[in-house]
């Protein structure tokens, strides 16, 4: 069988392929599915997505129109996949149900690090023999408070790191996770938590309860020298709201991953384009913010724990059998999704 593969980034490319030599042909693109690319995968039983894949109804009925029977997408979160219309076209969806916490956990690190000692304004002034420390001046993180939004494995390696600095912690999730109760972690309220952290990271996935669960006023309730770092999903956070925080002159640094609007942007070279987003745009401007393209994840070792799992996916379709990571088998939705 032949595979067609979208979304493949170029370092990703030869692990996937050869994650599936020997028993399918893996036709790799560069683009994602959305309206306008659905057709190409037309006579392909099994297609496997990317991140920023448009998986919407419309999308889904032009895949199953052309033939296609199971979508393997390579990442965890699905508010992207309309999960109904899948099983009312009798689709197979799988994803990745986890993949190593530390990749993404570390890479916040990396932005709230670079954030607080002003690493990258640093590195442009002295490519330019600009060797002045005027606006580095940067804050020990020990003693400092850490807030951390989401729990699981990765808040929990990412908790594991600030209790290596010497943080206090402080924790928000619908259930306490004990290993961050073990390291010292007190579990508050989200309101006492933006009120209280110097540094607050964000590791929930996007559902409707907390689309925008960042919004005018819990960025009004931060410290004006907070450090805000979302490497989860972008419509966590109301971007409209946090310009405006940041045009008012608040906030330390702010680090985004991602971005509620960065399909068609992230992950394609826009560097000879018009930017018509106008909220990224005046997001570029800040100096305390550093935007990257949704690379956390993005470790030899986390891609290829998501390329493994998503062969298992497409094995276990091709033998009928199904596996935890299947949001939908054969048309039909797990109990708790019905």
């Amino acid at each position: 069988m032949e595979i067609v593969a979208f979304g493949v980034q170029a370092d990703e490319r030869a692990l996937l392929e050869r994650a599936f030599e020997g028993r399918h042909q893996v036709r790799s693109l560069d683009v994602s599915i959305n309206r306008d690319t659905a057709p190409i995968a037309r006579g392909y039983e099994v297609v496997s997505s990317s991140v920023n894949a448009d998986l919407s109804a419309d999308v889904l009925q032009v895949l199953s129109a052309g033939g296609t029977k199971m979508i393997a997408q390579r990442s965890t979160g699905f508010n992207n996949v309309d999960l109904q219309a899948a099983a009312d076209l009798g689709l197979t969806i799988g994803r990745v149900s986890s993949y190593s916490p530390y990749a993404v956990a570390e890479f916040a690190w990396g932005l709230a690090l670079a954030l607080n000692r002003r690493i990258v304004l640093a590195a442009n002034r002295t490519r330019n023999f600009d060797f002045r420390l005027d606006g580095l001046m940067g804050r020990d993180l020990r003693g400092r408070t850490a807030g951390v939004i989401g729990t699981g494995k990765i808040g929990e390696a990412f908790t594991r790191i600030a209790h290596g600095f010497g943080m206090n912690l402080l924790g928000s999730d619908i259930a306490e996770n004990p290993n961050c109760a073990a390291l010292g972690m007190k579990y508050v309220d989200r309101e006492q938590l933006f009120a209280q952290s110097d540094l607050i990271t964000l590791h929930v996935p996007l559902l409707e309860a907390t689309r925008h669960l960042v919004d005018a006023a819990a960025l009004a309730a931060m410290k004006d020298d907070a450090i805000l770092i979302n490497s989860s999903r972008g419509g966590l956070v109301d971007t409209a709201a946090l310009v405006e925080a940041l045009k008012a002159g608040r906030l330390a640094g702010v680090g985004l991953d991602v971005y509620e609007e960065e399909a068609g942007f992230f992950f394609v070279d826009k560097s000879l384009d018009v930017i018509n987003d106008d909220t990224l745009a005046r997001l570029m401007t800040f100096p305390n913010v550093l935007v990257t393209s949704h690379q956390a994840y993005f470790t030899k070792e986390a891609v290829g724990q998501i390329i493994d799992a998503t062969v298992r996916n497409v094995e276990d379709y091709l033998a009928h059998r199904t596996n935890e990571n299947m949001l939908v088998t054969r048309g039909q939705l797990p109990a708790a999704e019905r």
